[in-house]
């Protein structure tokens, strides 16, 4: 997540009191022992311990700085140091080892229990993608970009696990208000299953109540199903399911990278065209739009090209299996929603994962649906970006890019 905070002890129910939290493990006479690994402050001058209920520490944690992480900061040793080889010593096979061993090292804390990604070329000699990004789950904050909004952030009192039918859970309502709609309660079933697509998600954070076995926790326990990143034989690089069927519905990955503004997207997206790649995803979902009106303007872009995972792999089809949803999780900013990947229906083993580029399609795209081709009224589109689609659809319109 965009939000680093102390782990959570999945044994606590934090809001469910205003029990005191003895961390130090020190024998107390009028409160019970506690294992909870939450701060507390051990008084020297008058050998008292000071402890910290739930709302305490919730409150602590608004009050203090956020800590988030920031593009300029970006690790590029790794990067430095491969392309620095010959070409020839890039090429050998063992490459392919260290990059996977790097998935698995970058991605260890926020999601231990994913499966291992495997790298797949069955095409030609090439082990690895190119060396260019660092590989992260994070979200990375360029200039301009504000810190994750923790002080307004709502969250929920609720006692172990959330209940769909309550009328007191503050994550609750807030997903209420924006899908009513589509869903009157949670986002996902009891399965852990995305109910509705193209609709905002708002899972509890880490200032609820509610304990890690939350239904309302998905995003954040981090990727379940196999995907492995293969090589295509006119696409590039793309990204597979493993040996089993994936369900629709299921979480797949972040869309992770750099959170720029969108003047700065801008400036890059002028070279990333021109070289014909761009891993720019504008944050423009029809929940913004429907809340601004007509003066809505995209603030964010997230940028994949020197920081991202697996998802940045995922190749264009006119008929996706996937679909890029907003998700927040600990951030209250409504502007800089998570993109998190979904199935939109059954994927079968080994099938390729990709999504459409040009979102979801309403009915004004219809005139953009068209096969790419020149005309007085329709220059022909110089940059190397718009080059024809090869996804091999039944219905493919010929085009990546509205």
């Amino acid at each position: 997540m965009s939000s680093i905070h102390p782990s959570r002890s999945a044994s606590l129910s934090r809001a469910s009191s205003s029990d005191p939290i003895n961390l130090l493990g020190f024998e107390q006479k009028s409160q019970p022992m506690s294992t909870s690994l939450y701060p507390v402050r051990y008084l020297q001058q008058t050998k008292q311990l000071a402890v910290f209920t739930w709302p305490d520490f919730r409150d602590a944690t608004r009050r203090s700085q956020t800590k988030h992480l920031l593009a300029k900061n970006l690790p590029h040793t790794l990067l430095d140091n491969m392309n620095a080889m010959h070409a020839y010593f890039r090429s050998l096979p063992m490459n392919r080892t260290i990059f996977e061993e790097t998935i698995s090292d970058n991605t260890m804390d926020d999601e231990p229990d994913a499966p291992p990604i495997r790298i797949i070329n069955e095409i030609d000699d090439e082990p690895t993608p190119p060396w260019e990004f660092y590989y992260t789950n994070q979200m990375w904050h360029g200039d301009g970009v504000p810190p994750p909004d923790m002080k307004s952030l709502p969250s929920c009192d609720c006692v172990g696990s959330c209940d769909p039918k309550s009328t007191t859970c503050a994550c609750l309502k807030r997903q209420q208000e924006f899908t009513r709609e589509f869903t009157p309660d949670f986002a996902y079933d009891r399965r852990g299953r995305l109910k509705q697509n193209d609709i905002p998600i708002f899972e509890c954070n880490e200032l609820c109540g509610c304990d890690d076995d939350c239904r309302n926790r998905i995003v954040q326990r981090g990727r379940k199903c196999v995907v492995n990143i293969g090589k295509t034989r006119e696409k590039g690089w793309g990204v597979f399911a493993g040996p089993k069927k994936i369900p629709s519905g299921t979480y797949i990955g972040i869309y992770s990278g750099e959170l720029l503004t969108d003047a700065e997207s801008e400036m890059r997206g002028l070279t990333y065209n021109s070289c014909g790649r761009t891993y720019l995803f504008d944050i423009d979902h029809h929940h913004l739009r429907k809340a601004a009106g007509e003066e809505w303007e995209v603030k964010y872009v997230v940028d994949a090209y020197h920081a991202g995972n697996f998802t940045r792999f995922l190749n264009h089809s006119c008929d996706p299996n996937c679909t890029l949803n907003a998700c927040y999780i600990n951030d209250a900013n409504i502007d800089k929603p998570l993109l998190a990947v979904f199935t939109q229906r059954d994927v079968e083993p080994l099938e390729e994962l990709c999504f459409s580029y040009s979102g979801a399609p309403d009915a004004d795209d219809v005139a953009d649906k068209v096969p790419l081709q020149s005309s007085p009224t329709n220059p022909p589109r110089k940059d190397a970006i718009y080059t024809p689609c090869r996804c091999g659809a039944s219905n493919c319109t010929g085009i990546m890019f509205k």
